[in-house]
């Protein structure tokens, strides 16, 4: 019953967070266009973190985490949070949430390139490549219909940097797979925030432009949202699912963000959506699929053939 029930409540985190991170894209393009985008982002993780913690707290859950524990979730939140999402947002700058989502969306093919990477004798299958392939198609043709963006220096620096905060993203969740997963979700989650938050003050003294603080309605009601559903409750939601399902069910959310993330730009901001980028959204995902799928098959037959 018990392990029914955790379950249940991994796959509705992992709901949660498929839909809760499709729209942050959108609230992160409204704050960061509207304020430095790393000092937004390190104020949104300096609160959220703290909070989440609180909660911890009073709900008596764990002890003061040992060093050791510190350490590993200070490099979690300055992969994840610092450089991760604080790197796409700024990003987000140069680039519609649209496409940042749909360039995130690539996160379980890095996941997959860095786990092979770690174990170099595992060779990768073929649907893998041949998912590889296909996610690649699929990318060409989005960048298609934006290829007279890249006549401006900063549309293509925003393109670039999204692509490294991704794979900052996808680093971090090897790093928390493999090396935090003895920690409580939630403690974890809450330490990563707030040490991604410190993270990122260096990273806004170096880098943001104070001139261009503008507080708005907009802008708040983003840090707000972006505060307490983004980071503390979808961010808590990850945290958990990571823990209880393995990562190739959990990678599934990046399929998700997209679809999510595009309908809004356009809903609300206007951003590009035509057939065309449908169709190479839709490509993209399926090659994450085959990816995913071949990665699944290979460690299926892989576990049958040890136990023979």
């Amino acid at each position: 019953m018990n392990t029914t029930k955790n379950n249940f409540l991994a796959y509705f985190a992992l709901g949660a967070v498929c839909i809760i991170w499709g729209t942050t894209y959108l609230a992160l393009r409204v704050g960061v266009t509207q304020f430095p985008p790393f000092l937004f982002s390190g104020i949104r993780f300096l609160i959220a973190g703290p909070i989440l913690l609180g909660i911890v707290a009073a709900f008596g859950r764990v002890s003061f985490p040992s060093r050791k524990v510190l350490a590993q979730q200070a490099v979690s939140g300055l992969l994840l949070c610092a450089f991760g999402v604080g790197i796409v947002g700024w990003s987000e700058m140069f680039v519609s949430s649209g496409l940042a989502a749909i360039i995130c969306s690539v996160m379980p093919i890095w996941v997959m390139l860095i786990n092979l990477a770690i174990t170099p004798d595992e060779t990768p299958a073929v649907p893998v490549v041949i998912g590889l392939l296909i996610g690649l198609a699929g990318i060409v043709l989005i960048f298609g219909e934006h290829v007279m963006d890249f006549s401006d220096p900063s549309y293509t620096l925003g393109i670039f940097m999204t692509f490294a905060g991704n794979i900052c993203w996808a680093f971090g969740t090897v790093w928390v797979k493999k090396k935090t997963m003895s920690t409580d979700p939630f403690l974890a989650a809450g330490l990563q925030m707030f040490f991604g938050g410190i993270f990122l003050v260096p990273m806004s003294l170096l880098f943001d432009d104070y001139s261009a603080i503008h507080l708005s309605p907009d802008m708040l009601g983003s840090l707000i949202y972006l505060i307490l559903f983004g980071s503390v409750a979808a961010y808590a939601c990850y945290s958990y699912a990571i823990k209880k399902l393995p990562m190739t069910i959990v990678s599934l959310y990046a399929y998700i963000n997209p679809m999510v993330a595009v309908i809004l730009g356009a809903l609300v901001l206007g951003e590009r959506l035509n057939v065309r980028i449908g169709i190479g959204i839709l490509i993209t995902l399926a090659g994450i699929y085959v990816v995913n799928r071949g990665y699944q098959i290979k460690t299926f037959l892989k576990a049958q053939f040890s136990k023979s």
